[in-house]
Order: structure tokens, then C-alpha cells, then sequence
């Protein structure tokens, strides 16, 4: 089981991003644990420069924007 984090304050892309990393991890049969971080401080803690970020098993693979379809399909 993988990790995964969405750091963000509860925007749309972050949602977006939650969603897509969801449906992917389903797709593939990958089973995940999702946590969506939306506390400054915490978000903050990652040295993230923009959001949302996504964390998978403590490394940062994303930051800025949604990502797209094949870079999620990457992590999995």
C-alpha cells in the first residue's frame, strides 16, 4: 500500500488532483492511502513553493498544478 499525501489548501486543482490520483491508483488495482493536507504549517513543512503538491510514501513528486494523466499513471 502506497502513501499518498495532496498538499493543499482545498482548491479545485488540488480536489482535481485527489480525484485523478484516486482514479488512477483504482484503475491500475494499486491500493493507496490518501491523505489530503490542507494546514498551511504542515503544507509548509514540504518546502513547496506552489500547490498542490503530492507527496507518495514521504517523497515529493509534484508540485504546481494538476499533473497529468501519464505522469500519475508513472507513480503507480
Amino acid at each position: 500500500m502506497k502513501n499518498v499525501k495532496i498538499l493543499g489548501t482545498g482548491c479545485a486543482n488540488c480536489k482535481n488532483t485527489a480525484k485523478l490520483v484516486q482514479d488512477i491508483a483504482a484503475a491500475k488495482g494499486v491500493e493507496i492511502e490518501l491523505e489530503k493536507v490542507e494546514d498551511i504549517q504542515k503544507i509548509m513543512s514540504y518546502k513547496l513553493m506552489s500547490t498542490p503538491g503530492v507527496v507518495i510514501d514521504g517523497e515529493i513528486v509534484h508540485a504546481g498544478g494538476v499533473p497529468s494523466k501519464a505522469k500519475v499513471e508513472s507513480w503507480f
